[in-house]
C-alpha cells in the first residue's frame, strides 16, 4: 500500500508520495525553511507563502510533491 502524506497551508494541501521521491534535493535547496529532511515533520508549510510553495512544488523532478487547492 502506498503511503501518502499531506501537509496544510491555509487552503493549499501539499501532497508527498515518499515512494516516488528520488531525493534530488530541489525542494530543500529551493525552500530550506520549509523542507528539512532531518526533522520529524519534514515539511513546515507555514514558513513560505502559498505562491512560493506552488512554484517550488512545480519543480519537483519526480512528481513526489504535488498540491491541491480547495
Amino acid at each position: 500500500m502506498e503511503i501518502i502524506k499531506e501537509y496544510q497551508k491555509d487552503d493549499l494541501t501539499i501532497v508527498w508520495q515518499p515512494k516516488k521521491c528520488i531525493h534530488a534535493g530541489v525542494c530543500v535547496k529551493t525552500l530550506p525553511a520549509v523542507y528539512n529532511p532531518k526533522a520529524k515533520r519534514w515539511i513546515s508549510a507555514e514558513n513560505a507563502s502559498k505562491e512560493e510553495l506552488k512554484n517550488q512544488i512545480s519543480t519537483c523532478p519526480s512528481g513526489a510533491l504535488s498540491y491541491r487547492e480547495l
